[in-house]
């Protein structure tokens, strides 16, 4: 029994089968498709597709145990002494498990499921005693039950057929109402479409001829360039001739430079090994000056010697006299050869002085003046 409401008889089923995706997560998908199914507007008719789709799922007996499980859920739904409600309601979930074995495949898509479904006479297959004997009457009766029948499913066809037709007109309305404003929406956007390109043509006139002013304006200074580019250019060749000519001739002026560069620095390596050879000379003749000196200063120490002998042997004075002379010779000539040193000595002194000065002027005078230095100087 379903279960009395404030207003009136909650008479759908689909309340309850709601209720199974809370408590069975795999009925979600379930739920899912039959909402997402076309042409079903009625709970009933959810919840005959519910039905068909746990069939072919073979979960219907798991599905409906969960929710029999839940008594205090199905107490909103049902009265106390309800079928659902009782002890029985289990064994029906029980005996549902045999359902299992069909493997059912019926069409959800396409039937009204809305509508209610017709009564199935069951009287031709009831059989009384009276009418036994009488098996005409029995035919004829099967014949009219049959037709009748028939026509019971003919005219249920047709009926939904005619709703099916009812609302195919319906959206034909719909889509005609629909049409006819985008047609007005079209010919309001035409008639714009038509303003803004007589708008653009004139516009696309003004601005061709404003174009060919401009290409007039600018062919005439484009010709102008032209002429001072031609002009500009014979100048830079010109300058370019001039600046390749100056190029070349301070590229000769360069090599001269560099030639006379190295002449310049041949000289000056002869002249610093004149230079070692001086100081080479003069470092000799400084030390056999100081041989000499050492010899002068030996002699007059014998010269000493032999004048304290000579005062102190008087027998051999004539000797001694005779050595003297001698002595005094060569003390002259020593003296004349360190007179000779000494005059050599102040001779290089001059001359090194000379080199250094022309090699002063060397450094500061020009290429023709530093190469006749240097002539004086190898002389």
């Amino acid at each position: 029994m379903v279960r009395k409401s404030f207003l009136s008889y909650n008479k759908t089923i689909w309340g309850p089968l709601e209720l199974v995706e809370k408590l069975y997560p795999e009925a979600e998908e379930i739920g899912a498709s039959v909402r997402d199914l076309p042409g079903l507007k009625t709970p009933l008719g959810r919840a005959r597709a519910w039905l068909r789709l746990a069939l072919m799922q073979k979960k219907m007996a798991d599905y409906l145990r969960c929710l029999i499980i839940q008594r205090d859920l199905l107490s909103e739904f049902y009265e106390y002494h309800a079928l659902m409600m009782e002890e029985e309601g289990a064994v029906i979930v029980g005996l549902l498990v045999g359902l299992n074995v069909i493997d059912a495949n019926l069409c959800v898509k396409g039937e009204d499921l809305d509508s209610q479904v017709g009564v199935i006479d069951f009287s031709m297959y009831l059989k009384n005693e009276e009418d036994i004997g009488n098996k005409e009457r029995n035919v004829q009766i099967a014949a009219i039950l049959d037709q009748k029948n028939y026509v019971e499913e003919l005219n249920r066809q047709l009926n939904s057929t005619v709703s099916s037709l009812h609302s195919r007109v319906d959206s034909l309305e719909k889509s005609n109402t629909k049409l006819i404003e985008e047609l007005a929406i079209a010919k309001n956007n035409i008639i714009k479409l038509q303003e803004e390109n007589h708008q653009l043509r004139s516009e696309n006139k003004l601005i061709l001829m404003k174009t060919q002013q401009h290409l007039e304006v600018t062919k005439v200074d484009v010709e102008t360039e032209l002429q001072t580019y031609k002009h500009s250019r014979q100048g830079l060749d010109e300058m370019y001739n001039e600046a390749r000519r100056q190029l070349r001739d301070e590229s000769q002026l360069r090599q001269e430079v560099e030639n006379e560069l190295a002449v310049q620095v041949s000289m000056k390596h002869e002249i610093e090994l004149a230079m070692k050879l001086l100081e080479k000379d003069i470092h000799e003749k400084q030390d056999t000056l100081i041989g000499l000196r050492q010899q002068l200063e030996e002699v007059k120490a014998i010269n000493i010697e032999m004048y304290q002998k000579l005062q102190g042997s008087e027998d051999g004075l004539k000797e001694k006299s005779e050595i003297i002379a001698q002595l005094e010779e060569k003390t002259n000539k020593i003296t004349a050869a360190m007179r000779q040193l000494e005059q050599s000595d102040n001779d290089l002194l001059t001359q090194t002085r000379t080199i250094a000065m022309s090699l002063v002027k060397y450094a500061s005078s020009d290429t023709q003046d530093q190469y006749k230095l240097v002539k004086d100087i190898s002389f």
